[in-house]
C-alpha cells in the first residue's frame, strides 16, 4: 500500500515575482504583494488576491521546517513579494535564524526592499541580518529625479534611495538598483537620465539594471500621474536617453545588465570598464539599427 503523497513544502498566492537572477533559488514568500503598491507603472500586484498581508510567522516557520526536510541542495533563498523588508528585525531575524538552522547549505538569502522600510531599521540591525545570511538587497529606486518620482507615485525621493542604499553598505549588505528607462517620458527624458546617474554615482551599488517601462494594459495610469502630458519614448529615444544616462556614471567596478525581456537592446559588462564599448553599442542602435541585434516587440515583455 504506497504512503500519503508529500505535500509541497511551500504555499504561494500566485503571480509570484522575483529579480531574474534569482531563478534557481528557493524562494519563501514572507508577504503576500508590496507594502506600498502605489507605483504608477508597476502591474506586478494589482490583482484582487495579491492584496498586501503579512504570511504568519507560525505557518513560513513550518514552510522553512519542511523545505529542510523535503529539499537538498538549496543554496539561495529569495524572501518574496515586494518587500520583505517591510517585516520588523525581530520577525526577519526569526526568519533567517529558521533558515540558517534547517537549511544551513543556504550560502545567500536576498529581499526586494523599499528605501522608506530601511529608514525604520538601524545600521546595527542591518549588520545583525547580515551576520545570519541577508546579503543582497534589490532596490527598483526607478529614477533619481524628484519630479518624475512624485509623477509615478513611487514614495520616495532622490535622498531618500540614496539614504537608504547607503545604509545598506554600511551595513555591508550589497545592493542591485533597478532603473526604468522612459520612465519621465519625452518630456522629462534628459532629466530622468541625468539624475538617474547622479543617484547612482553617490551609491556606487555593487549591481546596476535597467528596464524598459513596458505595460500590458497601457500607459493610462502612469500618463494621468504626469498630468496627462507623457508621450512614450519611441526605440530611438530609449537608445538617446540611455546614452546620456551611461555617459553620466563614474563607477568603480558595478556589474551592469540591460538584458530584461522588456529592452531592446541587449547590454552588459562592467562600469566604468566597459563604458565605451556599450556607448558604442548604442551609437550604432541610433545611427545604424539594422547593424545590431535588437528584440522585436513580439519578443519582449515584462
Amino acid at each position: 500500500m504506497s504512503g500519503s503523497p508529500v505535500s509541497p513544502p511551500v504555499s504561494y498566492i500566485e503571480p509570484l515575482f522575483r529579480p531574474p537572477s534569482e531563478a534557481n533559488s528557493l524562494i519563501l514568500q514572507v508577504t503576500n504583494g508590496c507594502s506600498w503598491n502605489r507605483c504608477t507603472f508597476c502591474e506586478m500586484y494589482i490583482d484582487p488576491q495579491k492584496q498586501f498581508k503579512l504570511k504568519s510567522e507560525t505557518l513560513l516557520l513550518d514552510e522553512i521546517v519542511r523545505c529542510g526536510q523535503q529539499l537538498s541542495g538549496v543554496r539561495r533563498v529569495f524572501l518574496g513579494d515586494g518587500d520583505a523588508m517591510v517585516l520588523s528585525f525581530r520577525r526577519l531575524k526569526t526568519i533567517l535564524e529558521a533558515i540558517r538552522t534547517h537549511l544551513p547549505g543556504v550560502t545567500r538569502v536576498s529581499a526586494y526592499a523599499l528605501p522608506s522600510n530601511l529608514k525604520h531599521k538601524t545600521v546595527e540591525e542591518l549588520q545583525s541580518l547580515r551576520d545570519l545570511g541577508l546579503t543582497l538587497i534589490y532596490v527598483g529606486a526607478e529614477s533619481g529625479d524628484d519630479e518624475v518620482l512624485r509623477c509615478i507615485d513611487k514614495g520616495e525621493t532622490f535622498q531618500s534611495t540614496v539614504d537608504g542604499l547607503l545604509k545598506a553598505r554600511q551595513a555591508g549588505i550589497k545592493t542591485s538598483v533597478m532603473l526604468i528607462n522612459g520612465l519621465g517620458g519625452v518630456r522629462m527624458s534628459e532629466q530622468h537620465a541625468r539624475a538617474s546617474a547622479k543617484l547612482i554615482n553617490a551609491v556606487q551599488p555593487e549591481y546596476l539594471a535597467t528596464l524598459v517601462l513596458f505595460s500590458r494594459r497601457g500607459n493610462r495610469r502612469v500618463s494621468e500621474g504626469f498630468g496627462d502630458d507623457f508621450t512614450p519614448l519611441n526605440q530611438r529615444q530609449l537608445f538617446q536617453e540611455m546614452e546620456m544616462f551611461l555617459s553620466d556614471l563614474r563607477l568603480k567596478g558595478t556589474i551592469f545588465r540591460s538584458d530584461h525581456a522588456s529592452n531592446f537592446l541587449v547590454l552588459k559588462g562592467v562600469l566604468n570598464r566597459d563604458l565605451d564599448a556599450m556607448l558604442m553599442q548604442l551609437r550604432t542602435a541610433i545611427e545604424t539599427p539594422e547593424r545590431v541585434f535588437l528584440r522585436q516587440d513580439y519578443q519582449r515583455g515584462l
